[in-house]
């Protein structure tokens, strides 16, 4: 799998089969229930799957895609559960399993679900106005509104994210080099006749110089199990902020573009001084982790860290709450679900999953057919085993400590120690994986 994404054997190629069936019959179920599906096909995961003698697929792991047209919030967040269980239920029926999970594979590519965010106003004439345009496509890059309303999401982001990214599974999906939306960063576009494919940023403008009503943003960090009602609520409580904050700016688009394109460290009216919010470059090829922490802020790495922001950013918190769109005991149930869930999996599946990982991690050579080589690395390999996994009478075990910061409700410690673990577990899957490469 993690060969074939790398050279892209799977992108965007033909569905065949039972597979191309499936994907075909639930776009038309979608389009006589008025969802108007606009596209579907292969993204870049999956392998080659094999036709049986009986003319069955056989191996079939593809990843698909399925695009929808926009509609109204509320509505967009309806049309997703209905569009997700008719899609199980399709599959199922022609004898494949869906999973909406964000990363279900390690190293290989997950599910994402990028979210398109726009404003439009219908006028008295019946002609619809796309707020976030500006009136020459040609010599801007957006109207003032929309430069407003991308601030407030960049600005604000830190407590947009966990309503975003709240599960562990949602975060494994979040890491660099696989095109992973982790830096609150946006790109706009080299100029304003080449729209921008920087595909390492966390929102994207999205224009077509022909379409002014195609102009809008592109969230890419949410996933299929993000709670979409509670991403576009918060949402659009930042793009609210930022346009109430440009209104009284008196900036025209020319001075809110310097504005937003601004190096770290230069002051702003609305942006934070030490922070850069545009790159069009890919900012993991151009930057190192330390530099995009300075740049763009430090992403959390787990969920406990990321609910954190919530007690962390009182005054951006304040921005979810006006008008009562938001309330104290809306957020406070929120992140004390998502803490909940964090924690029984990260006990009950995360650490289980780890042990059978752990115990089919054996010995595999013989005195007859080693090498001194497969005895040095066996040796490191069995030392990693112990550690996460095996007390004993002097030191316990990294699992065991992981359960007892659990158990005392040590949840900062706890979030710190299963860090250690998923790099622990990754050091020992990789030196395991040559380990079996060096063995007759």
């Amino acid at each position: 799998l993690y060969v074939s994404q790398s050279l892209k054997e799977q992108y965007w190629k033909k569905t065949q089969g039972t597979i191309r069936s499936a994907l075909e019959r639930t776009l038309i179920i979608l389009q006589e229930l008025g969802v108007e599906p606009e596209m579907g096909h292969k993204e870049v995961g999956g392998i080659a799957s094999s036709i049986s003698i009986d003319g069955k697929t056989n191996h079939a792991m593809e990843q698909l895609e399925i695009d929808w047209k926009y509609s109204s919030a509320i509505q967009t967040a309806d049309n997703e559960i209905v569009i997700r269980d008719i899609v199980e239920e399709v599959f199922k029926s022609f004898g494949l399993n869906v999973t909406f999970k964000a990363k279900p594979l390690n190293r290989v590519a997950g599910s994402g679900e990028h979210t398109h965010i726009g404003i439009s106003a219908k006028l008295k004439d019946g002609k619809v106005k796309n707020l976030f345009s500006p009136k020459d496509m040609n010599s801007d890059f957006m109207s003032e509104i929309g430069y407003g309303a991308l601030m407030g999401i960049l600005k604000n982001y830190e407590v947009l994210n966990p309503f975003v990214t709240d599960s562990n599974d949602a975060l494994n999906r979040l890491v660099p080099g696989f095109e992973a939306p982790v830096c609150i960063v946006t790109s706009l576009g080299k100029n304003y006749e080449v729209p921008s494919r920087n595909r390492s940023v966390l929102i994207g403008l999205i224009r077509d110089i022909d379409n002014p009503l195609a102009t809008r943003f592109e969230l890419r960090a949410p996933n299929p199990l993000s709670n979409t009602y509670l991403v576009l609520a918060s949402i659009y409580q930042a793009v609210v902020d930022g346009i109430k904050a440009v209104a009284v700016s008196n900036l025209d688009s020319k001075e809110l573009e310097k504005e937003i394109s601004k190096d770290a460290g230069e002051t702003s009216f609305y942006l934070e001084k030490d922070r850069k919010y545009r790159d069009e470059e890919n900012v993991f090829e151009c930057y190192t982790q330390d530099e995009r922490e300075k740049l763009f802020g430090k992403s959390p790495a787990t969920v406990y860290e990321n609910m954190l922001n919530l007690d962390k950013y009182i005054e951006k918190v304040e921005v979810l709450k006006d008008n009562d769109v938001f309330t104290d005991d809306i957020i406070n149930s929120f992140k004390v679900g998502a803490i909940d869930r964090w924690m029984k999996e990260l006990r009950n599946r995360i650490i289980q999953d780890n042990m059978d990982i752990i115990r089919g991690c054996k010995k595999m050579h013989t005195i007859d057919d080693m090498d001194a080589l497969d005895e040095v690395v066996y040796n490191d390999i069995n030392n990693i085993k112990l550690e996460l996994m095996k007390d004993n009478l002097v030191r316990k075990s990294l699992f065991t400590q992981i359960i007892e910061a659990l158990d005392n409700n040590e949840l900062e410690l706890a979030s710190e120690l299963q860090l250690i673990m998923k790099d622990k577990m990754e050091l020992l899957q990789s030196k395991y994986i040559q380990y079996k490469k060096n063995i007759f």
